[in-house]
């Protein structure tokens, strides 16, 4: 399991579930961590941008490899979210309530990446 500390110690991480509206819990958590000073980068294939800033269809599509990934989608989506993690080199991933599964903390766990789940980053 990954520490909260380490987590947001990176300089870069993306939110996957950023709503190109402007409001629920990924805007939340995206906007959290700008005010953290993190860089962070709003990932929604659904939009393409959300107020001014590009959003990135996938984590596959961003500028940088991050250090970590945020998921603010349904459970079945972040299981494609860890792939996607995989894919490009990113190995940490922070799972959201009511974001995280069983399923998704073994698959993450298996493919070598740092989890932390069942935490709310909203509450830092």
């Amino acid at each position: 399991m990954a520490t909260v500390e380490d987590f947001t110690s990176q300089e870069a991480l993306a939110v996957a579930g950023v709503s190109r509206h402007a409001r629920g819990f990924g805007y939340k958590v995206w906007r959290h961590l700008q005010a953290m000073g993190i860089r962070a980068y709003p990932v929604n294939p659904k939009g393409d941008e959300v107020e001014g800033e590009r959003l990135y269809p996938t984590v596959k599509d961003l500028p940088e490899v991050v250090g970590g990934v945020v998921t603010v989608v349904p459970p079945e989506k972040t299981l494609q979210v860890i792939e996607d993690c995989v894919e490009v080199g990113i190995t940490r991933i922070w799972m959201q309530p009511g974001s995280e599964s069983d399923e998704a903390i073994a698959l993450a766990k298996d493919r070598g990446m740092e989890v932390v789940a069942h935490q709310c980053m909203l509450l830092l």
